[in-house]
């Protein structure tokens, strides 16, 4: 015990004085919180594909996003529950088919990200 004493004492006279404080700066001078349900890869590929595209099936986005079927369900599913997409399903020749399409709650969420993310790259761009 008394050699562990002695070694912390030691420590703490050999520590570094202590260092001054740095400003941490904001990354940009916004309001705007990132969002994070549009943040995450796939949904916001999901989103950005409906936002130039009037509908994608869910094979046409499956194709374009190189995703598992599990994967782009369960991704345009809380999309759908956040309101940014809706999802219409009907038959075509008995075959079952699913498209999506963006709506004015998920455009708005999109171009609000978008400006976000343009304010870091601006603040950060030489």
């Amino acid at each position: 015990m008394a050699k562990r004493a002695q070694g912390r004492a030691r420590m703490a006279a050999e520590a570094p004085q202590k260092r001054a404080q740095t400003t941490i700066k904001p990354v940009a001078h916004t309001p705007l919180r990132l969002e994070r349900l549009i943040h995450e890869r796939l949904r916001l590929g999901i989103v950005s594909a409906l936002a130039v595209n009037e509908r994608l099936t869910f094979y046409e986005l499956k194709k374009l996003l190189q995703t598992t079927d599990g994967n782009l369900s369960v991704h345009a599913r809380r999309l759908e529950e956040a309101e940014y997409i809706t999802c219409h399903k009907s038959l075509d020749g008995g075959v079952s088919r699913t498209e999506f399409s963006i709506t004015a709650a998920g455009r708005r969420a999109l171009d609000k990200y978008v400006a976000h993310m343009e304010a870091i790259i601006g603040a950060v761009k030489p």
